[in-house]
């Protein structure tokens, strides 16, 4: 992340967990960066070809069980509100075109997590003082795309 956005080590407040998942501890170090640093803007950046989002699609067509571990089940359980949907439409027929609109459907839930999953990051957006943006890091290209929650 550090490299993408042309900082140095420790200037940035970096959390990384697969899929952009929100859990508790990550809500929490949110708070923490915006609290104790004041942090006025959070990116929670997925990328292309997201694994954890494709081992979520995988699990909804064809449920693997008890072979998958607990913890990684715990992954694809947050991730599969975001993506479940889209099964449900012609996106469901296109496997590249599935994957694209569910890595991004996913990184749109983890904002809308954060957004409104703490009282604390949810005051501070209300009163302007932090903003929450979606993005995707490609990996063929290495550009990155802010596509949601950006000011008007």
């Amino acid at each position: 992340v550090e490299l993408v956005f042309d900082q140095g080590l420790g200037d940035l407040f970096v959390i990384r967990i697969a899929g952009n998942v929100v859990s508790p501890s990550q809500i929490g170090s949110v708070e923490f960066a915006v609290e104790k640093f004041g942090t006025r803007l959070v990116v929670v950046m997925g990328h292309t070809l997201c694994g954890a989002v494709e081992a979520t699609i995988e699990e909804i067509i064809q449920p693997a069980g008890g072979e998958r571990s607990g913890h990684l089940h715990s992954i694809v359980s947050r991730i599969r509100p975001a993506v479940e949907p889209l099964l449900e439409t012609e996106l469901a027929a296109d496997p590249a075109a599935l994957m694209e609109k569910a890595t991004r459907a996913n990184v749109r839930y983890a904002t809308n997590h954060l957004r409104h999953g703490s009282e604390i990051l949810e005051h501070h957006v209300q009163k302007s003082e932090l903003l929450i943006v979606g993005a995707e890091y490609s990996l063929e290209t290495g550009a990155v795309d802010f596509f949601d929650g950006l000011p008007g």
